[in-house]
Formats: structure tokens, C-alpha cells, sequence
């Protein structure tokens, strides 16, 4: 789907997201992304943003959930 949120997991250590609108909340124990369609919360430890460009963001750590909210 065009502009449809991407998200890209490899293990449980790192996830890219594409297509995201902004960051909402920032935490070591969790990420609250915003997209065009929902809300994505990463929740784990030691979570960080290593990087961010307008079309997507590289989120690492020990993940241990990944949630849409509406």
C-alpha cells in the first residue's frame, strides 16, 4: 500500500520503520511512533533511535513487543 508503514525486525535487536509521521514518545523502555493509519509501541530495554530521515528510523536494543494501536 502506498505510504502504508514499513516495519523491518531483525532478532530481537533492531527494527527499521518507513513511512513514519513522528515520534511521540521517547524512553529507553519504549517507542510511540506515529503513522499515516495508527500508532506503532515498540517496548523493550535499552531501546534507542540510532538514526532518523524523513522516510524512516532505525530503533535498537532488546525488543521484546511490537503493538499497532489505533
Amino acid at each position: 500500500m502506498l505510504g502504508a508503514a514499513i516495519v523491518t525486525v531483525t532478532g530481537r535487536g533492531e527494527a527499521v520503520i518507513s513511512n513514519y509521521k513522528g515520534i511521540l514518545e521517547y524512553e529507553d523502555s519504549f517507542i510511540r511512533v506515529q503513522t499515516k493509519t495508527c500508532r506503532i509501541r515498540i517496548t523493550g530495554v535499552r531501546l534507542a533511535i540510532d538514526y532518523y530521515t524523513n522516510e524512516e528510523m532505525k530503533i535498537t536494543g532488546s525488543i521484546d513487543t511490537i503493538e499497532y494501536e489505533n
